[in-house]
C-alpha cells in the first residue's frame, strides 16, 4: 500500500531537504518508485538539490489549473531513475492551492508510486497546515541541539492534531559530542520529546555533496544511516545508527580530539 509522508521541521537549516532526497534516492535504489513533492511555495530547493532545476516546464500550480498533465511535471532524477520530483511553484502569486488540492494531486500520485515524500515549509504557517493535511504520516527532522529540539517537539505537537503517526529523525549527529555529554543522548531525546526516533544520521560532508545533484553518497557513515533509515521506512523498522561508533576506543578517542579542535 502506497504511504505520503511528510517531512518537516521547527525550523530551517537542519538538512530536512536533502534528507528528504537522500531517503528517497535510498528507497527508490531498492526498487521502490518514490515522487517527491516540494511544497514549500516561493521558497523552493529540491529541484536545485537534485540538479533538475533547468528542465522544468510545468510545475504543481500548473497540474492544479490544469494547464498539464501530472506525469508531464513530474521530473525523473538523474541518478535514480525510478525517482520524480514535482516541483513547487517559485512565487507565491503563482500558486492558490489550498489542502484540498494537495490532498487530490497527493491521492494522484499514491496510485503510481510506493512513497509519496512531501517536503514541508519549515516552521508552522499556513503552507505546514497544507501541506501535512495531505499526509499519511508525518517525520519530523531536527538537530541534537536544544533550540531545534525545543521547535520539533511543538511541531510534532501540532501534527498530532491532525491524527496521523509523527516519528523523529535526528540528523547532523555529533557522536563525539554525545560520547563527551555535550548534547543530549538519543534515549533522552526520545523521552524528554515523547516521540519515536526512526533515524539517527551523522554529520557527514558526504551527505551534503549529494545537494550538488551530482553524486549519490558512495560510502561512509552517512551512506549507512542513510540506508539503515530507508530500511525503517518501508519495513517499520526500528534499527538506529550508532553514531558513536567511529569515536570509541584508542583511535576513536584520538578522532574525538582531533574533532574537538575543528
Amino acid at each position: 500500500m502506497s504511504k505520503a509522508i511528510v517531512f518537516s521541521s521547527g525550523k530551517g537549516g537542519v538538512g530536512k531537504s536533502t534528507l528528504t532526497l537522500s531517503v528517497g534516492r535510498a528507497l527508490a535504489d531498492m526498487g521502490h518508485r518514490v515522487a517527491l513533492m516540494d511544497t514549500d511555495i516561493g521558497l523552493n530547493n529540491l529541484d536545485v538539490l537534485m540538479g533538475v532545476e533547468r528542465s522544468i516546464i510545468y510545475d504543481v500550480t500548473d497540474v492544479i489549473e490544469n494547464r498539464c498533465r501530472l506525469s508531464q511535471a513530474l521530473i525523473a532524477d538523474k541518478l535514480s531513475p525510478s525517482l520524480f520530483l514535482l516541483p513547487s511553484a517559485h512565487s507565491y502569486e503563482q500558486c492558490h492551492a489550498d489542502g484540498q488540492n494537495f490532498k487530490e494531486i497527493v491521492s494522484r500520485l499514491k496510485a503510481t508510486h510506493d512513497y509519496v515524500f512531501i517536503d514541508c515549509p519549515a516552521g508552522i504557517e499556513f503552507g505546514f497546515h497544507r501541506a501535512v493535511a495531505a499526509a499519511d504520516e508525518a517525520i519530523v527532522v531536527t538537530s541534537a541541539h536544544l533550540s531545534a529540539l525545543k521547535d520539533a517537539s511543538k511541531v510534532a505537537a501540532l501534527i498530532r492534531s491532525y491524527k496521523i503517526p509523527v516519528q523523529l529523525v535526528l540528523n547532523r549527529v555529533r557522536g563525539d559530542m554525545l560520547l563527551s555529554g555535550e548534547t543530549l543522548t538519543v534515549e533522552e531525546i526520545g523521552e524528554t520529546m515523547n516521540v519515536q526516533i526512526l533515524g539517527v544520521v551523522p554529520e557527514d560532508d558526504a551527505i551534503n555533496m549529494v545537494s550538488s545533484g551530482a553524486s549519490q553518497i558512495r560510502r561512509g557513515d552517512g551512506r549507512s544511516a542513510i540506508k539503515l533509515l530507508a530500511q525503517n521506512i518501508c519495513s517499520s523498522s526500528s534499527e538506529l545508527y550508532d553514531a558513536t561508533k567511529k569515536y570509541r576506543g584508542l583511535f576513536g578517542g584520538i578522532k574525538r580530539k582531533l574533532r574537538g579542535r575543528v
